[in-house]
């Protein structure tokens, strides 16, 4: 279950983590009403499920009331890369010195959470990993025993944090794991978290819950949810996690942390990921054949990188339902197969029989995607 950043903002508030004041407006008068309450000047800011929006003019700013509903006319008449804005939310301006980029996601492979920190926060993951790769931060959490106070110094000290906000940007780290922890999360994301008037705040919020694991604290909550772009409404339907991006390289993982990893090195390799779709712990034929789909049904899409980290699943299986997926989908974009598990060799021979290029890596993979794609 995806929240809207409003939903985000209020389990935020529940531990502890600063936001902006602000609230939910359905109607441009609503908007107007909420700016005056607010005093001095507000952001509209759309409510999709869908990334891209302050690119597609769904966030603005408002120095007077008027403006304020102006501005929601405006967005609430919107669609968004396929997801109608039915809500805005007309929050405080903040006036941000710095951002920071922090996250907690699962890391399927090493069946741990991981923590995402970068000092250069305000953009999206993929493009801070190809802008500042160097600036990226990354530990995994003992679930067994949590987050310990050494790795979150240990990762500030690393990103070259000021002493005056060590203890500040911690607590923050701990809120956000609880946050995690109690509301059965598969990803948290803060970005950017701002600096503003010597505070931190988180101005926006990026909440998935495990839809198996609802918490009963949030029951209803989905009944808010908007619909999502018409490729997350048949990956939901699925069974599947899928986010829409801006790019063109279709992305297709088994765990979250793999397919994230993935993400940042096709962006690393000079490439712009479709998509975030995860398949979860299998890769059964019918599962593949359901993900290629939702990908492909994406116009923008031109090339395929599919990431499969076998474990006990077989790869020649994996192999020949990618191969019968093909055949049966009609797919012509190029596709990019990095395996790696039981019979990962043989699996390599059943696709490059049919035209599909095998990898042995991540990095020769987005590298040879990115060429095919270019």
């Amino acid at each position: 279950m995806r929240l809207q950043e409003y939903q985000g903002k209020e389990l935020f508030r529940r531990v502890g983590i600063p936001v902006a004041d602000g609230k939910v407006a359905l109607s441009a008068p609503e908007a107007e009403q909420i700016a005056r309450e607010l005093g001095g000047p507000v952001v509209v800011k759309a409510q999709v499920l869908v990334g891209g929006r302050g690119k597609a003019g769904g966030i603005k700013l408002a120095r007077t009331p008027q403006e304020a509903r102006a501005h929601a006319e405006a967005i609430l008449s919107m669609t968004i890369k396929g997801e109608r804005v039915r809500k805005v939310l007309v929050t405080k301006a903040v006036a941000i010195e710095r951002e920071f980029y922090l996250s907690i996601t699962i890391d399927r492979a090493a069946k741990k959470p991981i923590v995402i920190f970068s000092a250069e926060g305000g953009m999206e993951i993929e493009e801070l990993a190809k802008t500042y790769p160097e600036k990226i931060i990354k530990f995994h959490i003992d679930p067994l025993i949590g987050l310990q106070s050494y790795q979150v110094r240990t990762a500030l000290y690393q990103a070259g944090i000021a002493p005056s906000l060590m203890r500040s940007l911690s607590e923050i780290f701990f809120k956000l794991y609880q946050a995690f922890v109690q509301y059965h999360a598969q990803l948290v994301e803060i970005n950017p978290l701002a600096l503003a008037d010597g505070k931190l705040i988180a101005v926006d919020s990026k909440f998935i819950i495990d839809d198996d694991d609802i918490p009963a604290e949030l029951a209803g909550w989905e009944e808010e949810e908007l619909a999502g772009s018409p490729e997350e409404r048949a990956a939901k339907q699925a069974g599947l996690q899928y986010v829409k991006l801006d790019g063109t390289i279709g992305i297709i993982g088994n765990g979250a942390g793999l397919v994230m990893a993935t993400l940042d090195v096709v962006a690393l390799k000079g490439g712009r990921p479709a998509n975030f779709l995860d398949i979860g712990g299998g890769a059964s034929a019918e599962m593949m054949k359901k993900a290629l789909q939702i990908v492909l049904s994406d116009p923008n899409v031109r090339g395929l990188f599919i990431n499969i980290f076998g474990g006990i699943t077989r790869c020649d299986e994996v192999a020949r339902g990618l191969v019968a997926a093909q055949q049966e989908l009609g797919i012509r974009v190029p596709m990019v197969v990095r395996l790696t598990g039981t019979n990962e060799a043989e699996g390599r021979k059943i696709l490059e029989a049919q035209g599909i290029t095998p990898v042995a890596d991540m990095e020769e993979g987005a590298a040879e995607i990115v060429r095919k794609t270019s």
